[in-house]
């Protein structure tokens, strides 16, 4: 499989894994009043006024496409594992990186259980990334990447 189609592919998972494992781990926690807003935001954001939701899925897809990319490098490890690796990645980014440009506290003010909602909504997301990936691969390469496993 070529590298374009594995970022490809990689970008859809990504995607498709904000709109099921992401917000469906927001809602969880909207119902158990730990988030003040209910999920599937499309209130206007950043400076093109792009709704919330769809810039969670671009800035997602690109994270996907890395994923996608790093992908012959992570076969050791089984998918969803690989995944909840990038969603711990993708809120340490927002922590100490995002954060800061927007001119937020680092780490929410090490606030325990807002830095718990980001680590339970991005791990949540990441695993949907390594799951949903694996499924959209073609048979021969999930195939080959079995093979490595073993």
């Amino acid at each position: 499989m070529t590298t374009s189609i594995r970022a490809l592919l990689g970008f859809l998972a990504a995607a498709l894994s904000v709109l099921t494992f992401h917000q469906g781990m927001w809602g969880l926690l909207y119902l158990a009043g730990w988030m003040a807003r209910p999920p599937y935001p499309l209130n206007p954001s950043g400076p093109l006024g792009v709704p919330l939701l769809l810039n969670f899925c671009f800035w997602a897809g690109l994270y996907g496409m890395v994923y996608g990319l790093a992908l012959p490098r992570l076969v050791r490890m089984p998918g969803w594992l690989s995944g909840l690796l990038l969603g711990l990645l993708a809120a340490l980014v927002g922590w100490f990186v995002v954060a800061p440009l927007k001119g937020q506290p680092v780490a929410g003010g090490f606030d325990p259980t807002r830095m718990l909602i980001s680590v339970l909504i991005n791990g949540s997301w990441g695993v949907g990334v390594g799951i949903i990936l694996s499924m959209l691969l073609p048979k021969a390469a999930q195939s080959r990447l079995a093979s490595l496993r073993r």
